[in-house]
């Protein structure tokens, strides 16, 4: 289970990468006046998964229960806004044909579809593999 936490984990970072880099190179951190998403939403949102992640390789090295849980905690508020992303984002997808034209989409609107909806559906695998993890199933 802990690996298999950490794989997810691992391809659900580089998901989160591909749209970060996105995000920026579209603009987002340039003009975020045009942006759904703040760069306090986006870099928090990757600051706490990075910490986790980094928490989650110590608790591989090192073992104990309590960095486990603690990973998982990170976690919850790192799922929260990666849901109110997400919540910002359909919106302005579904207006994304409209505006594409224009060249007044979104920097978060040029984001594949196929790799929010991977990454979002692998963080929820990582979040129930780490707390499956945590509770000590398939040790």
């Amino acid at each position: 289970m802990d690996i298999a936490a950490l794989i997810a984990w691992v391809v659900t970072a580089v998901g989160g990468f591909v749209m970060l880099g996105t995000w920026i190179a579209k603009g987002g951190t340039r003009e975020p006046g045009r942006s759904r998403f703040s760069p306090g939403l986006i870099f928090g949102h990757f600051a706490l998964a990075a910490a986790g992640l980094i928490l989650w390789i110590i608790y591989l090295f090192a073992g104990g229960a309590t960095l486990a849980w603690i990973a998982f905690i990170v976690l919850v508020p790192v799922a929260l806004l990666g849901f109110t992303m997400l919540a910002r984002w359909i919106p302005g997808y579904r207006t994304r044909a409209a505006t594409a034209s224009t060249g007044e989409a979104a920097p978060e609107q040029h984001f594949p579809v196929v790799v929010v909806g991977a990454h979002g559906l692998v963080a929820v695998a990582t979040v129930v593999l780490v707390l499956l993890a945590a509770l000590g199933v398939g040790t």
